[in-house]
Order: C-alpha cells, then structure tokens, then sequence
C-alpha cells in the first residue's frame, strides 16, 4: 500500500508548515490518473497524524479528472483510467491532467501572542 508512504510526506509537509500551530484540515487535490486510492489515503491520514499537530485534522480530498490532448488530431478528451487512448483511436497523447498530488490548503489555528510586556510584568 504506497498512500501510507505518500500520506506520511503529507502529513511530514502539514506538520513542518504549520509550525507548532494545531491543524485543523488539510484539502489536496489528486489526480485520478496518479493511482492514489482516496478512501486507503484517508485511513492513513488517520494514523499519520496521530500524535502530531495534525490529530483529529480532516482530510478533503479533490478529484481532479484526467484530461489529455491528442497530438494526432488535437482534440482534447477526460481520461477516466490509466489506459491513453484517444476516441479517433491515437495513442500518442499528451497528458495535460490528473497526474497531480498536491496540497491545496490547510486550515490552523493561530497562535496566541504573549504580552509584549510578560516577562517583565510581574504576576500576583
């Protein structure tokens, strides 16, 4: 199973990037033509982030279709598996599409300020 693998440098990325700040949800957008199974990579996101600032984070994931221009006849067409064929029946396409795997956004929580003034005010 590769999302466990994919799903750690995730989660690796979110941590770093957040910078001590709780997070609260992740969105990535994945290509469907990049063999990522969404429902194997939520069940990881799960245990990735446990213990880290990312715990309890939800996942959104965006499905991003894949999309192709033929370079026999120039049409461009949705890819809807791995196998490259164009409707007039090239296989010689450029995948423009689908391939992706990245983070979208990330939603943390901000971290609350000290006094300007905190250590040196003394406390009662």
């Amino acid at each position: 199973m590769h999302e466990m693998a994919i799903t750690q440098s995730l989660v690796d990325a979110v941590c770093e990037h957040a910078a001590g700040r709780t997070v609260h949800s992740v969105t990535i957008a994945v290509g469907t033509l990049c063999a990522v199974v969404p429902d194997a990579m939520r069940f990881c996101f799960e245990l990735a982030t446990e213990g880290t600032v990312a715990a309890g984070a939800r996942l959104e994931i965006e499905q991003v279709p894949g999309r192709a221009v033929c370079r026999s006849c120039g049409a461009e067409s949705t890819l809807i598996d791995l196998i490259l064929l164009c409707p007039c029946g090239s296989a010689d396409l450029e995948v423009i599409a689908g391939r992706e795997l990245r983070i979208r956004s990330m939603e943390v929580s901000e971290l609350c300020a000290q006094p300007a003034d905190a250590a040196t005010t003394p406390r009662q």
